[in-house]
């Protein structure tokens, strides 16, 4: 998900099928879904519109992410425990996650940074890695609609490099306490990378609402 889209912008068939090359169904059943996991909202007179991201929205989807997400970590982590050969793959999985994100860490704090949207794919592998991992389809089937809604959240956080680079040590921490085997450990460290995201997030929106932009 780009969130390339503006808040607010309005979404019709007729253009969506044109600037997609499609027919109408598709974009008809596309708008359909969205509108269903609440990405877009239908207004009077508007048709449909992407609908606003806010800190309030974002403390919603927090409070579920910080009880789910390090669950579904914990999850993993056990069963790395286990002696089976797929175990093994798996661990090698996330030991080579984790030293990817150390080296995003170092590139962020260099000046060759990577692209943003390749981190962001690197964070999307790390969840793919969790889902299979933790085997609780339950868990992945919250965690997959709730990540619609946070990758929104990018739109708040602005790419700040320096956030970006702790987060991929913290995402690093993550990845090899599961390869190590350790719930306790994996647990803790995907609860604090939350929390540190999560007051970022609040100070960037601060800092916004106190030093406005020159509309000039």
């Amino acid at each position: 998900m780009s969130a390339s889209l503006e808040p607010g912008t309005v979404l019709t068939e007729v253009e969506q099928s044109e600037r997609l090359g499609v027919s109408r169904t598709p974009v008809r059943e596309a708008l359909n879904r969205l509108q269903a996991d609440g990405l877009v909202a239908s207004h009077r007179g508007r048709g449909l519109t992407v609908t606003t991201i806010s800190m309030h929205v974002a403390d919603e989807l927090f409070d579920i992410r910080l009880a789910i997400e390090p669950l579904a970590v914990r999850r993993a982590a056990d069963a790395m425990l286990d002696t089976a050969s797929d175990a093994t793959e798996a661990r090698a999985r996330f030991q080579d996650l984790a030293l990817r994100f150390r080296t995003a860490e170092q590139q962020w704090h260099d000046a060759d940074q990577p692209a943003v949207e390749d981190y962001y794919d690197l964070t999307r592998q790390l969840d793919r890695a969790v889902d299979e991992a933790c085997a609780n389809p339950y868990l992945v089937q919250i965690l997959t609609g709730l990540r619609l809604h946070l990758a929104r959240l990018r739109r708040l956080s602005q790419h700040d490099p320096a956030r970006l680079a702790a987060s991929a040590g913290e995402h690093a921490r993550v990845a090899q306490a599961i390869a190590a085997g350790a719930p306790d450990l994996a647990e803790a460290a995907s609860r604090i990378h939350l929390q540190l995201a999560l007051q970022h997030l609040r100070l960037r929106i601060k800092d916004d609402i106190d030093s406005p932009q020159d509309p000039e």
